[in-house]
């Protein structure tokens, strides 16, 4: 049996949470355009469900020492930014 190393995991851990909050934002971004307005309900659950999911995935990641707080919040923050972007984006059309 391979054994893994820890660096290993910690990256594989930052690139799976990564490509998570990737997926949130393109879900949201496609919401936006093709099926309701940022003042819906469904609009609001899906982010903030999907957003809660991703900060416990960070939560846990933290917890195993797979990556610092520092950059958990960063990820969490990132896609904040980012969702705020596009939320401003739409609103201007």
């Amino acid at each position: 049996m391979t054994e893994i190393k820890v660096p290993d995991l910690e990256q594989k851990a930052l690139a799976l949470l990564q490509a998570d909050a990737d997926k949130i934002y393109k879900l949201i971004d496609v919401q936006m355009e093709n099926l309701t307005m940022p003042q819906c309900p469904l609009y609001e659950e899906v982010l903030d469900t999907q957003m809660f999911g991703l900060s416990r995935e960070v939560e846990y990641a933290v917890r195993l020492g797979l990556i610092g707080e520092e950059i958990g919040r960063e990820i969490m923050g990132s896609l904040e930014r980012k969702l705020a972007h596009l939320h401003e984006l739409y609103n201007q059309k």
